[in-house]
């Protein structure tokens, strides 16, 4: 299912299989949480080069149903994409829009469409995203509130490990299970839950409750504690992380996959990566620069239009710009990638990091 090819210090390269599907590691996964891109589709995401995109199991289960898709083939067939799906359980829901009351049997949500009562056990988790057909399971995990004191991150995490038991015990195989580490930015409660995670031996383990407030510092020293507390011998997944620097210093630190909307939602409020930094295409200077964001990049925008035109689109509010930023960070991160992948393989991981830092400025 995972094997190691090499490493660079904890900086390593991999190869996950399910499924029939192969994929090398450290990767990146692009947010499909309703089996859409926005603003673009998913055969754009395979055409820039993505094998793996992330959707979100309890808002399918919502809308158009799990017994719909299920009917329908599954996710791989219904939104014709046939290489890795991971799912979110559900958990990230916690802290968003979805009013909900927990208990050791599971959680109620509040659909915020309609106000209609839904009650997700460990279970029925696990059930959700087997019928949809993903490639990569996550367990349903109780992910505390930004600011949480450690009683409540306590709390949260106890029950965060029972479900994880549960949902152990109730998955039947067809995709790879990921337990999820808890605690929030406590250092003990971290490791404890690391050593947890580890002790009940998924197919993979994922890092949860970060990027969501925290400052980079305590984002860094919590993936440091996860990383060092669990066995090396299966995928490591750091959830909602997607910027180069904070890729490029956690696969430093032993990660293996990432998925985050940032690289999308930023590009449509102008913002693009380029290898110096990123831009704001809005601002005035760029109305007569007529190179392309960046020289050596393959995606639409830059292979057929200037800094200057993007720029005349976005005063103009015309979509086409927000299309067409979005292409442009995609592609970016994924270049990024391979050129991670590239460099461990050639044992020259530190020397490409040190050389990015050099020129991308914060």
């Amino acid at each position: 299912m995972f094997k190691i090819i090499n490493e660079c210090k904890k900086a390593r390269i991999g190869l996950l299989e399910v499924n029939g599907k192969k994929i090398e590691t450290p990767f990146f996964m692009p947010v499909n949480t309703k089996m859409s891109p926005k603003l673009i589709s998913i055969k754009d995401v395979h055409n820039i080069g993505y094998k793996a995109v992330i959707c979100n199991s309890f808002v399918l289960y919502l809308d158009p149903g799990v017994e719909f898709i299920k009917k329908h083939g599954g996710m791989h067939k219904f939104m014709n994409f046939n290489d890795f799906i991971f799912t979110d359980s559900g958990g990230f829901q916690m802290i968003m829009n979805f009013e909900n009351k927990r208990s050791d049997k599971g959680v109620q949500f509040i659909n915020p469409v309609n106000g209609d009562k839904h009650f997700v056990t460990p279970e029925s988790a696990v059930k959700f995203q087997n019928d949809l057909g993903a490639d990569c399971l996550m367990c349903l995990d109780d992910l505390p509130k930004h600011g949480a004191n450690k009683k409540e991150v306590i709390e949260s995490l106890k029950r965060t490990h029972l479900w994880a038991e549960r949902c152990k015990k109730d998955h039947d195989g067809k995709g790879l299970l990921f337990g999820i580490i808890q605690g929030s930015i406590f250092p003990d409660l971290r490791k404890e839950s690391a050593k947890f995670m580890d002790s009940l031996d998924f197919d993979g383990i994922s890092i949860g409750g970060l990027c969501i407030g925290e400052k980079k510092e305590k984002m860094f020293e919590m993936t440091k504690i996860c990383v060092d507390n669990v066995s090396r011998n299966r995928p490591l997944y750091l959830m909602g992380v997607g910027s180069p620097e904070d890729i490029l210093k956690t696969v430093d630190l032993g990660v293996d996959i990432f998925d985050s909307r940032f690289p999308a939602q930023i590009a449509r409020h102008e913002s693009l990566f380029t290898k110096k930094g990123r831009i704001n295409i809005d601002n005035k200077k760029f109305k007569n620069d007529f190179n392309p964001i960046q020289e050596d990049c393959k995606c639409e925008a830059c292979k057929h239009f200037s800094k200057a035109y993007l720029y005349h689109l976005v005063k103009i509010k015309e979509p086409l710009s927000q299309r067409l930023m979005t292409l442009h960070n995609l592609q970016f991160i994924q270049d990024l990638m391979e050129n991670i992948r590239t460099s461990i393989k050639e044992n020259r991981f530190e020397e490409f990091k040190n050389e990015f830092f050099k020129n991308y400025k914060t």
